[in-house]
């Protein structure tokens, strides 16, 4: 009758996998709670951390939860409470985390009639309403968890890599805005060659690196000659946080989504904690305020609480 979901944040993009990669994380999410009711249909309850829109049609939990209703033979009604912990805007998938939160939550109360990656169409209706255009590399990770890479979407096409045992992330998230709209502006639309290959060569090491569990080619591969350099500037001190985490031995560092949260995955706990250290004083010495987070990579994705 009642099923409670954490719905984990994620970051997307991964330096050299520019929409097409992701990874979730283990200890930042939402949480949603989903019961059925008499009268038939999706009903949003209750709405804490954030300012969003009741009208189901409107809001990107809704919409993905009537994404899987329309494809089913159900005979009562859903009512979904959202208790919202990621921030909009952040960087780190807060309307995947709703999206993905909802087919699951929902897929729960039907009896599982569909499988994760089978949720994933479904979660992408949400992702539309929030971003204007359906995409995988946010939503992917949040519901099947560790990695993911979007080989294509016609038909859609994702593989999950599960995560080496090591890996660790540090997000720093500034209290800024940059809109995906604005961050997508910014690109040029068309790549030099050279770069071409050099960002193709990185993401076909970073997705070997993660198979073989080799962090020293992960760290050589987590490079965007692509995306980064036109984005970098969206962000105050970008330049010199990820200076800092490379310092301090991340394997890499980059512009979590569209940003402005930036992030840095590490090899093992006590180097993470360091990274982590090393970016918050760094940052410390603007006068932006911030949150900072450590977490494992989440292997398992959304779930049941």
């Amino acid at each position: 009758m009642e099923v409670r979901v954490f719905c984990p944040a994620t970051i997307a993009n991964l330096n050299c996998g520019f929409d097409v990669m992701g990874l979730c994380l283990e200890n930042i999410g939402d949480e949603m709670i989903f019961r059925k009711t008499i009268t038939k249909g999706i009903e949003i309850t209750n709405i804490t951390g954030a300012d969003l829109p009741y009208e189901v049609t409107k809001n990107v939990a809704g919409v993905a939860a009537l994404a899987v209703i329309e494809n089913t033979d159900i005979d009562f009604g859903i009512a979904i409470e959202i208790h919202k912990k990621i921030k909009a805007g952040s960087g780190i998938g807060s309307s995947s985390a709703s999206a993905a939160g909802a087919v699951f939550g929902v897929n729960e109360l039907l009896g599982k009639p569909f499988s994760k990656p089978e949720l994933i169409e479904f979660a992408m209706k949400g992702e539309a309403l929030a971003s204007g255009s359906e995409h995988a590399d946010n939503v992917a990770p949040c519901l099947l968890g560790g990695f993911t890479l979007v080989r294509g979407y016609h038909p859609l096409d994702v593989i999950k890599i599960t995560s080496p045992e090591k890996m660790y992330a540090v997000v720093l998230h500034p209290h800024i805005e940059v809109k995906t709209v604005d961050a997508r502006a910014v690109l040029e639309p068309t790549i030099p060659f050279h770069k071409a290959i050099t960002q193709w060569g990185n993401l076909g090491g970073l997705i070997a690196g993660l198979y073989t569990q080799d962090y020293a080619l992960m760290s050589r591969s987590l490079q965007d000659v692509v995306v980064e350099p036109f984005r970098k500037h969206l962000i105050p001190h970008f330049e010199k946080v990820k200076e800092i985490a490379l310092q301090n031995g991340a394997l890499g560092s980059g512009i979590s989504g569209a940003g402005p949260s930036i992030f840095a995955l590490c090899e093992g706990k006590q180097k993470a904690e360091t990274v982590a250290v090393a970016m918050k004083n760094e940052y410390s010495k603007t006068q932006i305020p911030f949150d900072i987070y450590l977490s494992k990579v989440n292997d398992e994705g959304v779930k049941i609480i």
